[in-house]
Parts: C-alpha cells; sequence; structure tokens
C-alpha cells in the first residue's frame, strides 16, 4: 500500500473513533487543546498561508465531533493560537504545548486530540514531515506513544 493511501486510511480511520466518541469529548480542555492543535499543525513549517488557515478553519466548522462547540469559539482560540506561534514561532510552541497538555488527566481526550492532528495533518493529501514531527511532539506533551499513531 503507498504511504498516501497509508495516510488516507489512517486519517479515515480516527475521524471514526473521533466521532464514535463524540459525547465523551465535551470538555473545555479537549476544545483548549484541539484547537491549539489544529493551530500547531497549520503553522508546523512555521508560516500559515491563507489557504492553510481556510481549510483548517473550514474543517474546524464541519468536523462532527467539534460541533459539541460553539464554531465561533473555536475558530477564536484557533486564532489565537496560531497568532502566538506566527508571532514568535519557538516561544509560541511552547505555549502551544502547554495547552494541549491539559488533555492529559484524561487519556481519552488526549488520544482524540492527537487523531484530530492527524486529522488536520491529513486533509490537504500531504502529512508531511513538519506536521508529524509537531504531532510527534504533542504526543509526547500528553505522555502518549508516538507509535500508537503511526509516528
Amino acid at each position: 500500500m503507498a504511504l498516501w493511501d497509508r495516510l488516507k486510511e489512517s486519517a479515515a480511520t480516527m475521524q471514526t473513533q473521533l466521532t464514535a466518541k463524540k459525547n465523551d469529548l465535551k470538555s473545555g480542555a479537549f476544545r483548549d487543546a484541539s484547537m491549539a492543535m489544529c493551530a500547531l499543525v497549520a503553522a508546523a513549517d512555521g508560516t500559515v498561508d491563507p489557504s492553510e488557515r481556510q481549510r483548517v478553519a473550514q474543517l474546524i466548522s464541519t468536523n462532527e465531533v467539534l460541533q459539541n462547540f460553539p464554531a465561533d469559539d473555536l475558530r477564536r482560540r484557533f486564532e489565537d493560537n496560531l497568532t502566538k506561534l506566527t508571532t514568535d514561532f519557538d516561544f509560541g510552541k511552547v505555549s502551544v504545548l502547554q495547552e494541549i497538555a491539559k488533555a492529559k488527566k484524561k487519556p481519552a481526550e488526549a488520544r482524540a486530540v492527537i487523531q484530530i492532528g492527524v486529522v488536520i495533518g491529513g486533509a490537504d493529501g500531504d502529512f508531511d514531515k513538519d506536521e508529524q514531527a509537531v504531532v510527534r511532539e504533542a504526543c509526547f506533551a500528553l505522555d502518549l506513544p508516538p507509535h500508537e499513531f503511526d509516528l
């Protein structure tokens, strides 16, 4: 199986798992960590182009799991995290990873945050090395083994 096919299959599987857990993913920590993850993946290469921002914003507003929260609130949190990352990527990344780490207390939420990162990373058809690297870092922040997510 080609790498791209495996990535598509993995992202689809993770989205299915997320949807199955939708009713368990309603905490503020999950909401905040998810938006931090979305911003981290979007800015993984150190920049965020407008099409990338639009794609992630669309995914946020259409993802069934994230519909537990008001879309405007999610978008604002996503943009706030992006601002931290685009102002000073290294310093912003520390802050964003701390936000992600707040989901560590509930293993199901922590896994769901990583799954969202994989779904966002694979959304454009290219889950590149930079995106994989930041999702891997988020795994460490959440005390989850990256190999569990094929990272």
